[in-house]
């Protein structure tokens, strides 16, 4: 009996005031993923997913890593319920935002208010690893919907497979 009331104790102790897990979570540690290849992108990037309503139980906010190689891009795209930001942990990027330009190195911020266009092109020698933060839940289910996790067999998507994800979180990403 008194194993049960302190391992309810520490459960307990360890859950936030809105049902949140806390965390702490070593660069490989999370819900790792790789994107499904896409028709017209035959790439993929590994990806992982720290903090959502899956992983630590946030009801407002979604936090990730992702790697990418010199020349990967992320495509011209807009978030229509939530604000972005990335933090450039290593490597270089061309960062497209809005109407603005700019290479950007490690240490960078990069703030992406919601339904504001951005890319990023991986122009550096090295690998790239970012860390985003989205202001709602929401675009981690897209992320999902386009990957498999770590270790799961890894086919690429049809064209009416990505087609049908885009029409299905339009609310969420929207890509140019």
């Amino acid at each position: 009996m008194r194993t049960l009331m302190a391992l309810a104790v520490v459960f307990i102790s360890n859950v936030g005031v809105n049902g949140a897990t806390p965390l702490i979570l070593e660069k490989n540690e999370g819900e790792a993923r790789w994107w499904r290849p896409l028709p017209a992108d035959p790439g993929t990037s590994r990806f992982v997913l720290k903090v959502d309503p899956v992983n630590g139980g946030s009801e407002h906010l979604v936090a990730g890593t992702e790697d990418f190689a010199p020349g990967d891009s992320i495509g011209r795209h807009r978030h229509p319920s939530a604000d972005e930001l990335v933090f450039i942990n290593s490597g270089t990027a061309r960062v497209h935002l809005g109407n603005a330009e700019r290479d950007v190195h490690a240490g960078a911020v990069v703030f992406i208010p919601m339904n504001t266009w951005i890319s990023l092109h991986f122009s550096g020698r090295d690998s790239t690893n970012i860390t985003f933060v989205f202001s709602s839940p929401g675009y981690e289910q897209y992320m999902r919907a386009e990957s498999v996790r770590d270790g799961e067999k890894n086919s690429p998507l049809t064209q009416a497979e990505a087609d049908a994800i885009d029409k299905r979180f339009a609310h969420h990403v929207v890509y140019h």
